[in-house]
């Protein structure tokens, strides 16, 4: 599978995309830039589909993923699990913003869909 390296060595990048990923989970909601976004977008599906397992392995994976953030995979496990039992993917949305004034990076806004 081919992936990002973000400009960033590989415990940089780890951390970074776990952290990412919690404060999409507990805030349904986070602005970065495209290229984080899409990847961060990947690790979210990868939680929700522990979620939807609900195994103990599952849960171990996922708080472990998460940096032993056990409010964060009790959310996924609880309540995304639950709002996406029906939902085969397709569990984020991307939305364009404007570049950053800095070094002219595409701003988007990674944000959890609604369950059905």
């Amino acid at each position: 599978m081919a992936y990002r390296k973000l400009g960033r060595t590989c415990k940089h990048r780890r951390s970074m995309l776990a952290n990412l990923t919690k404060d999409l989970i507990m805030n349904e909601r986070i602005e970065t830039t495209e290229t984080r976004a899409k990847e961060v977008r990947k690790f979210f599906d990868k939680m929700v589909t522990y979620g939807k397992d609900g195994s103990l392995v599952a849960r171990r994976k996922a708080v472990a993923f998460l940096q032993n953030d056990k409010e964060a995979a009790k959310k996924v496990f609880d309540d995304y699990a639950v709002r996406y039992a029906n939902r085969n993917g397709g569990y984020t949305r991307i939305l364009k913003l404007t570049e950053r004034k800095g070094d002219d990076a595409l701003m988007v806004i990674l944000e959890v869909v609604e369950g059905e």
